[in-house]
Order: C-alpha cells, then structure tokens, then sequence
C-alpha cells in the first residue's frame, strides 16, 4: 500500500506501507542499534515515538514473542529502508509485516533512512505524521505540525498499569525475604527480571500513587523505572521521591534517573536528538572504565544543576559528556540513565548495577 511519511519542517518521504492502514503521529527518532528490534518496538519509552531503525535491514531474524518488554508493541509507528520478508530463526514465529499488522501499528519501508538521520541530527528531533494507505504528502505535513510538542503530552498514563501488583521472586535468599515497590512509568519487563533474579520480590504500583500508599507496602527499596516523554510530567514519583529519601533506599533507570534527579533539586532538559541505541559509551568516574551500554532517552540531567545539591555525579557520556549516573551516598539514592539490563544491547552493566541494588538493601551481591 502507499504510505508517506511528512515532518514539521515540510519534508515529504513516501515509501511502502505495512502493518495497519491510518494516520499516526509522533515524534521522529531514530535507533543505531540492528538487533532487538522487537525489544525496542514493545519499550514502553517509545510511546508517542515513530521509532526508526538506521540500520538498513530489519526482521531477518523474525519474531519470538519471548523479547517483548510490554503487552505489546509501543512506538506510534515504524520507518525503516528494508523490512525482511523471509526471516530465518529456530524460534521466530512471525515476521514484522505480521507483528505489525496483528498489533495495529502503521509502518513504512523503502524510505531513505540516512537522509531523515542526518536531517534529525541536524534539526533535531521533530513532530511527524505517517499515513499508510495515502501519498499525501501535504496532509502528513500539516498533520505533523498541527500536534502538540511531545513535552505537553501526558505519555506516562498510557503505559502504567492501571493498578498494583505483586509478583514474589522463585530464588531463595540467603538473607529475609527483600521487597522493592516498583514506580511504573512505563516498565520495561526486563528490569523487573533483574530484580527477581536477586531474590526481591516486587510490588509494582501505578505511577500516581501516593506516598502513604508506598509506605504501606512497607518496602525495603524503592525503585523508579523507565518511562516516555518529559520527566518533568512525572509529578507524582517526584514527590514519592522527594517524601522517601532517606526512609528508604531509593534506585531508578533511565526516566527514573531524571525523576530521582529532579526530585533532589536538579532540572532537566530536552536532548537534541536523545541517546538511543546499544553502543553508547559511559565512562564510570570511580574505576575509571568505559561501559558501552542500551540507551532510549530523548531527555537528560542538567549536570551544572547539581551542584550545591548534595549530590554526585558517578557516570558520564563519553561522547557528549552528560549525565549517565547519579548518587546520593548519605540518603542511600543512586541510579543511572542507561538501561545495566540492556534488552537490546551489552549486559556488561547488569551484574554492577543490581548488585549495588542488592547491597543497598542489605542483600549479597
């Protein structure tokens, strides 16, 4: 089917449409990464996103369905140069086409991806809309100005759970039973995986939740996840943060990293293009080593913010030289803006990470 692709500052791309036929719109960014694709499709961090993919090919290994970090694929929309129509993997089960058409999500293929990457580093991340079952160009153009910047909109409800739940860890501790209670602000399922696998069981709760409620659960770490959009919307887990500090032990990840931040008394801003892909390069301040991590972030921390705060700055980009990991060593608070848990990406984090989440509630890493 025809599909066209339109951005704010009045490019026009067509190409080829799969998936759903209809008009979406969101916010253009693009991933270096060329495999987790169905992590990233289902990262609740791409709501409001047309995520695309700079590597040329994607779907040669199909879909498993066992990668999925959500109900369902998240990102508005797809734009890639070639989508594989005959995937080869012994535990794929469908292909992208069919990924999404089942889950109703738009895509488009046979566009030039390199010239949109290099535009979007240029000028940044901008508005988009993406027709599938039309060549109107004008239309997606109009459509993609008329919708509102991506920091106004209220991304976070759409991908909380709507109320709590538990889910009690199968790995027997040497030390009591820990509790963590999870602030979902789009959780990816692969986090909540690195928590169980240390023994901690985990409550996750709604990201309006209120402070009485958290205290309820009587938790021995609070953990605040990844998310989409501005974290300067994300008011409720600020002040959960804020009230908390030094009650309990406080981590978080990626959009968590932000709200912890923020609720210290640092300011955010806007990313010109975001961190986004499995080769971003984080130098550590202690040991001196450069992790390569899995970032998706479109927002970071004012590092110049932070001073006078009580807080230090332990990780930066080795790149651009901003914030990737904060700590508060006296109120027991620390996290990081990548995503140690990767899916899609290097794991070389994972064990550091939530070993020092283990350690900081008592456990043995």
């Amino acid at each position: 089917m025809n599909a066209v692709i339109g951005l704010e500052d009045g490019t026009i791309v067509k190409g080829t449409g799969f998936g759903a036929e209809g008009t979406v719109c969101g916010e253009l960014v693009f991933t270096t990464q060329y495999t987790g694709y169905e992590e990233a499709l289902t990262d609740p961090s791409y709501k409001g996103q047309i995520l695309m993919f700079t590597y040329p090919m994607i779907g040669n290994y199909g879909v498993s369905g066992e990668r999925f970090q959500s109900d369902g694929v998240k990102a508005e929309a797809l734009v890639v140069r070639e989508v594989c129509n005959e995937p080869y993997h012994h535990k794929s089960t469908r292909t992208i086409y069919k990924l999404m058409e089942d889950e109703g999500v738009c895509g488009i293929s046979g566009v030039d991806t390199r010239m949109l990457t290099i535009k979007t580093r240029e000028h940044g991340a901008m508005r988009a809309a993406l027709i599938c079952g039309s060549d109107d160009g004008e239309e997606a153009v109009r459509l993609a100005r008329s919708q509102p910047e991506i920091s106004s909109i209220d991304l976070i409800s759409k991908v909380t759970c709507p109320e709590p739940y538990h889910i009690k860890s199968d790995i027997s501790s040497a030390n009591d039973q820990k509790h963590a209670v999870v602030i979902d602000l789009g959780i990816k399922r692969s986090i909540l995986s690195s928590l169980l696998a240390r023994g901690i069981d985990v409550t996750v709760v709604p990201a309006t939740t209120s402070v009485s409620i958290i205290e309820a659960y009587e938790p021995d770490l609070l953990f605040v996840s990844n998310g989409p959009g501005d974290p300067q919307n994300a008011k409720d887990a600020i002040k959960a943060v804020s009230e908390l500090a030094g009650v309990v032990p406080i981590a978080g990840i990626c959009f968590g990293n932000q709200v912890i931040s923020l609720a210290l008394g640092a300011d955010t801003y806007k990313l010109k293009f975001g961190h986004r892909g499995a080769n971003q390069p984080v130098k550590d301040h202690e040991s001196g080593i450069v992790h390569i991590t899995s970032q998706n972030h479109g927002f970071a921390v004012d590092g110049d913010s932070l001073d006078g705060t009580d807080v230090s700055i332990t990780q930066t980009n080795a790149n651009d030289g901003t914030v990737e990991g904060i700590s508060h060593d006296n109120l027991n608070i620390f996290s990081v803006q990548y995503h140690p848990e990767a899916n899609p990406g290097p794991m070389d984090t994972e064990k550091l990470f939530f070993g020092k989440v283990l350690k900081s509630i008592g456990g043995e890493a």
